[in-house]
């Protein structure tokens, strides 16, 4: 489980970091090194700066990484905006069990809920985990690489990794004081476009309360404004939210685009917002359900390369008798 480190656990990930790079390529550049010995030592101001983040399995702490917003004195390479991933590091007992991978997925998501523009890294030219971050889709900043290489560890490679589609447009996590206006906000995406929709199914689009409890509500916003755009509902980690989901997808529901903002590209953006987070999670395919009548969705989507799941297509029974047949889309989250 990737989860943020309890209070009682800061000696522990202290103790891991330091066993972990002293059994690391760098271990004699590190030894005696001051502002790393400081930024080790502060896990409560690392977390307080951003969230640390550990792998545990039951009450064993295998993995830690810290994620750190850019205005914090523990990031190097965050810029105004984005986000910065630092000392990850697996337990010497449990490498080889793809918990560095789970831990570097786990600061992407913690990111992306922030609405972090992107997340940055870097790592010794001699450390292995390089083939890591590109293999999860980290690109390279070689332009920050000179900075890195001052620092005193040696010469060092930098990645970025985007989060957001647009730079007019901001995806984050829902916030407690937001509820209403979502649940206004979608109510009125779904029961004015769709008169069909009976009041069982417009009751649960509007309860956005009982949504958050149970999953992630996510919102677009403006980022020069602050105006909430749309909102988009995915499954936490390991969970599913729909019947049209298999073991290794993930599914989407509940996608609504605010009046005022038709027109400007949102349903999109929140489209390929859930296709990141599949891609981040590893999941091989991003599906959903929509209805026939729902013909601005499904052109969206057939437009985006969503192919039709046919197979997957259910029935239901609305309040007043009538059938209902829902469409199944996928599209690959592999890249």
């Amino acid at each position: 489980m990737i989860r943020p480190i309890r209070t009682e656990e800061h000696q522990e990930e202290v103790d891991l970091l330091r066993a972990a790079y002293g059994a690391g390529v760098y271990a004699a550049e590190l030894a005696g090194n001051q502002a790393w010995e400081r930024s080790v030592s502060d896990t409560a101001g690392r977390h307080a700066d951003g969230r640390v983040i550990v792998a545990a399995q039951g009450d064993r702490v295998l993995g830690v990484a810290s994620v750190l917003r850019s205005e914090s004195s523990h990031a190097k390479l965050a810029q105004p905006g984005e986000a910065e991933l630092r000392l990850v590091a697996v337990s010497p007992a449990a490498q080889g069990k793809r918990i560095g991978a789970a831990l570097v997925r786990g600061g992407l998501e913690e990111a992306l809920q922030w609405g972090a523009q992107a997340l940055r890294l870097d790592t010794g030219v001699r450390n292995p985990a390089q083939h890591l971050y590109e293999r999860l889709g980290f690109e390279r900043t070689v332009d920050f690489d000179a900075a890195r290489s001052a620092s005193g560890y040696g010469d060092s490679l930098t990645y970025r990794y985007g989060l957001q589609e647009r730079s007019d447009v901001r995806v984050r996590l829902i916030r407690e004081t937001e509820i209403a206006a979502v649940s206004a906000l979608v109510l009125a995406a779904y029961r004015d476009d769709y008169p069909h929709l009976d009041e069982s199914y417009l009751a649960d689009i509007a309860d956005v309360a009982a949504r958050v409890e149970l999953h992630q509500v996510w919102v677009a916003e403006d980022t020069e404004t602050g105006e909430l755009l749309g909102t988009v509902t995915t499954p936490r980690p390991g969970e599913q939210l729909t019947g049209v989901a298999r073991a290794d997808d993930m599914d989407i529901r509940l996608l609504g685009v605010a009046q005022t903002a038709r027109g400007r590209g949102i349903g999109a953006v929140l489209t390929l917002h859930s296709l990141r987070l599949a891609r981040i999670r590893g999941a091989g395919q991003l599906v959903l359900e929509t209805s026939p009548m729902m013909e601005a969705a499904w052109r969206l989507y057939d437009r985006l390369g969503f192919q039709r799941l046919p197979e997957r297509d259910r029935v239901i029974t609305r309040q007043d008798g009538s059938e209902l047949r829902l469409m199944s889309y996928g599209l690959s989250s592999l890249v």
